[in-house]
């Protein structure tokens, strides 16, 4: 590790603590050429593989920014997207690969945000799925009615056009 003072390669580690719940390590370094001491922190890498073939380390606040648009008007904090874009994280890394396509960024939302919210769910699922007609967004509700409610989830209600706006569905 270069020396940010005098560039010199020769640096000993003086300390090292784990960060952010174990995910980076800190190390307190002392220059042996200089004696001045520098911090460094070491993070495992995890980059997402667009559709370009470009590459970019994940970001958490991306996930977070994505989701939030299908959250809007819905009873969702910004802390419950901020336990979401972790979990996400969380599932990536724990498939052990450091890089990961864009797609199963969009995978790995999926489920946490069904949890969190099925409206938003049925949001995010709409784009990121490409949904096209009505029958689209009529299979994924009977397929969410089929595993099952939630716990604490009102049932989704579907209002076909062909029903007038007095009648329930």
């Amino acid at each position: 590790m270069k020396c940010p003072f005098c560039r010199e390669d020769d640096s000993r580690v003086v300390d090292s603590r784990t960060i952010d719940d174990g995910l980076a390590i800190r190390r307190r370094r002392e220059c042996g050429s200089c004696g001045r001491r520098f911090t460094t922190a070491e993070f495992a890498a995890l980059s997402i593989v667009k559709r370009s073939g470009a590459s970019e380390a994940f970001n958490r606040l991306k996930v977070v920014s994505g989701v939030r648009k299908a959250c809007q008007g819905r009873p969702v904090s910004e802390d419950d997207l901020a336990v979401l874009a972790q979990r996400v994280e969380d599932n990536l890394r724990a498939s052990g690969n450091s890089e990961i396509p864009a797609q199963e960024v969009g995978l790995a939302i999926l489920a946490p945000l069904r949890e969190l919210d099925e409206v938003a769910y049925l949001r995010f699922a709409s784009v990121y799925r490409s949904f096209d007609t009505l029958e689209d967004f009529e299979a994924e509700i009977a397929l969410l009615r089929a595993e099952g409610e939630p716990t604490g989830q009102e049932p989704i209600r579907v209002h076909h056009p062909t029903n007038s706006p007095n009648t329930s569905p």
